[in-house]
């Protein structure tokens, strides 16, 4: 709070980005970790983590006042006008200093706390990096695991697990390493289980115009060996050629073909990080854009180079994956191995292989990919403000952004949904969880990060129906389990849902993959609803000695309330035909003689009336009973016909529709980004603050935990209170009803 002179601020003005007339009055509040803006009513809220923020400037007076612009690295743009001068260049220099901590220690992941989330651990313990090579059958005759980066000693932005060819020696890996850049030697990526065809990464030589080194021509034969089908090893240098060129001249440069044996060489063309981070500039001015012609917004799109560049990226995985699918072996390097690199190898690997294509597979591929091999998260994001400027670059969203495309090119083939790349983007500047922090493995082990911030993808867990993909189908991990994306121009498209999400103009009214999951969510709890009703019928066959069918026929067609109102009068009908039985018929007496004489608590019966299905304790409760309750044949408790009511009453068997809802019951307007939730007992439709309970609904036959709005929680847990106590109570009596039954027994025999 020392940069905070004003924590709160009044009379603010909210400005439309499209519509600079339309404003929203509230209140600006300054916190720790936070901006946040609310209206009077808190109608409007926007929450904005200080580390989210790109820039904050200083904009014209104004007749309405001061007013300032914020530019999220979201692509969020807010406006705010404040009422006077002074208090606005006070608010700018307290944000400018809170976004751009010094130390990393500074940020938001050290001092969050999410009391849903039981413990910090939970996520950091998801990955295991020796489990990941073991699911590819890594170790085995031709790869072995290296310790020689057991400490780090090796190459600090490596893992400390590495896995190298079998006939690799020591000599050749430690020699290799002096040889590349950053000492990021060869070591195995992703291993094809069929063909047994490899990636590899590393970063690239330093050879100069005449520079060689044996170990690494020999480590790099090993690798070629490694694969006995291969006839060839392809290094694929991500780079343009004139930038491998430019780097021969400073020392590096790229593997002389004439100097390593069996090798074929290919250029790509994949631009730096400098030229990505001005094209994402020049992408954010196009997304800004206001009322733009066709013409305008088309030269504006194509002048920023950025779908080209997307597609760059998606071809070179494309030539890569084809390579392993054939059963060719690749190396892919770029200038240190941990921007390009990571691109290509991951998408390559996902296109292979569709245990990536899932929630849990593809965090596993962000792990090995891009935390374990060193992508300089804290650099290209720039968390701190010691990291230079032009170290900051949009590599890990371009990943992101080029995942999107293979997933709208195949709907069915991802487990995860969109909402889900964009939760990983968020939190990829959030700076909320430790997962996206430090540069290398090395760092993070020394921040220990794993036992003071949370895991990003411990979050993710705890919330994972948000983002599950309707559309899925697991069937096709068998199918269709080689996926290639066409990267003709044509289907290389423009993100709107990451560029332009908080502009709702340019959006559909309803998002598609949330109606689908709500319908998805709904046939589930009435599937699990019909579930408990079956078990329901069929304890009636039993307990009525009649056939299921029977019953079913009798209740078809019925609403819920109705079933209950013929589930009564069947029974009065059949109690009525018992009534007519003789004692011989009935022999069940009021004093059992296998009642536990010990305590009196507990009054069994044995007998058994192979024509009703009554199990008669008396002529006096039986009408009683058999009116108030139903006795599972499976030795269960016994079952009410309030309990029954309840189980009816308690799942919505209609949810509201999606469309129109402007703003849930608390007040809080919906925005086209985010998740509308259905209650799974009252069917109404609720934001993320209105539904965070999750709790067993008496109707559901697998007693999982859905999620529930806040006032049927309440419903559900006095209900729950209730039940109890009334269960107590009917034992205590049942029990003193059973004492002085046998009591009396006991003195009429004396």
């Amino acid at each position: 709070m020392q940069y905070i002179q004003t924590p709160k601020v009044e009379n603010v003005k909210l400005m439309d980005r499209l519509a600079n007339n339309v404003t929203v009055v509230g209140t600006l509040f300054l916190t720790d970790t936070h901006l946040i803006f609310t209206d009077a009513r808190c109608r409007h809220e926007k929450w904005i983590v200080y580390s989210q923020i790109a820039s904050a400037e200083k904009l014209p007076l104004s007749a309405q006042g001061c007013p300032f612009r914020i530019r999220c690295k979201t692509f969020h743009i807010l406006t705010l006008v404040l009422p006077r001068e002074r208090v606005c260049i006070e608010v700018l220099t307290a944000i400018k200093k809170l976004s751009q901590p010094e130390r990393i220690d500074d940020l938001y992941a050290f001092k969050y706390k999410n009391l849903e989330i039981p413990s910090k651990s939970l996520g950091w313990n998801f990955f295991d990096l020796e489990s990941e090579y073991l699911r590819m059958g890594v170790p085995n005759a031709h790869w072995t695991k290296s310790l020689a980066n057991a400490n780090y000693e090796l190459c600090d932005t490596y893992p400390s697990s590495i896995y190298v060819p079998t006939c690799a020696k020591h000599v050749q890996v430690l020699g290799s390493s002096k040889f590349r850049s950053r000492g990021r030697l060869p070591v195995l990526s992703y291993l094809h289980r069929d063909n047994q065809a490899a990636i590899s990464r590393c970063s690239q030589p330093l050879a100069g115009f005449s520079a060689r080194c044996v170990e690494d021509e020999e480590l790099l034969q090993c690798i070629y060996e490694a694969n006995p089908t291969s006839k060839e090893l392809f290094v694929v240098d991500t780079r343009p050629m004139i930038n491998a060129m430019a780097n021969r001249a400073a020392g590096k440069g790229y593997e002389d073909e004439r100097l390593y044996s069996n090798i074929k060489f290919q250029f790509v063309g994949i631009a730096n990080i400098h030229i990505m981070r001005a094209s994402l500039q020049k992408l954010i001015e196009v997304s800004d854009m206001k009322m733009p012609t066709m013409s305008s917004y088309m030269k504006a799109l194509d002048e920023s180079n950025w779908l080209k560049h997307i597609r760059t990226v998606l071809e070179t995985s494309v030539f890569i994956a084809n390579k392993i699918q054939e059963g060719t072996s690749v190396l892919v390097h770029c200038s240190d191995g941990w921007d390009r690199t990571a691109q290509t190898c991951s998408l390559a690997s996902m296109m292979l292989d569709p245990h990536y294509r899932t929630i849990q597979g593809f965090q596993a591929l962000i792990e090995k990919e891009w935390l374990s091999f060193g992508h300089k998260f804290n650099d290209r994001c720039r968390h701190i403000s010691v990291v230079d400027t032009k170290e900051q670059s949009p590599v890990f969203t371009q990943f992101l952004d080029a995942t999107w495309q293979m997933m709208t090119q195949f709907p069915t083939s991802f487990q995860f949904n969109e909402r889900f790349l964009l939760t990983l983007h968020d939190h990829l500047y959030s700076s909320q969880f430790g997962t996206f922090l430090g540069n290398c493995e090395k760092d993070r082990v020394d921040l220990r990060l794993s036992e003071r911030t949370y895991s990003l993808w411990g979050y993710v867990a705890s919330d994972i129906t948000d983002f599950v993909n309707p559309l899925y189908r697991k069937d096709l991990e068998v199918d269709k389990s080689f996926l290639i994306p066409n990267v003709a121009p044509q289907f290389i498209s423009y993100w709107k849902g990451m560029y332009n999400r908080f502009d709702a103009t340019v959006h559909e009214r309803e998002n598609v993959t949330d109606v689908l999951s709500a319908l998805t969510d709904h046939n589930s709890s009435l599937e699990d609803h019909i579930k408990l009703l079956e078990r329901r019928v069929q304890e009636l066959g039993r307990l009525l000695g009649r056939p299921v069918a029977a019953i079913s026929q009798k209740l078809q067609g019925l609403l819920s309330a109705e079933s209950i109102h013929c589930l009564s009068s069947l029974l009065e009908s059949d109690l009525s035909q018992s009534s007519t039985l003789n004692d011989h018929d009935t022999p069940i007496s009021i004093l059992n003689d296998g009642m536990e004489s010990g305590d009196g608590n507990k009054l069994e019966d044995n007998s058994d009336d192979k024509e009703s299905g009554f199990d008669d304790g008396s002529s006096l409760s039986k009408s009683h009973m058999m009116s108030d309750s139903i006795i599972r044949a499976d030795g269960l408790d016994n079952v009410t016909l309030d309990q029954i009511y309840q189980e009816m009453d308690s799942v919505a068997i209609n949810l509201k529709t999606l469309r129109n809802r402007l703003q849930c019951s608390c007040s809080l307007p919906f925005q086209h980004y985010s998740k509308r939730y259905h209650c799974w007992k009252c069917g109404n439709v609720f934001c993320s603050k209105c539904i965070l309970r999750h709790t067993p609904l008496a109707g559901h036959y697998s007693q999982k935990p859905v999620p529930i709005c806040k006032d049927c929680y309440k419903v559900i847990r006095n209900t729950k209170s209730m039940s109890s106590l009334q269960k107590y109570c009917d034992e205590q009596l049942s029990v003193t009803i059973h004492r002085s039954l046998y009591l009396s027994a006991r003195i009429a025999t004396k």
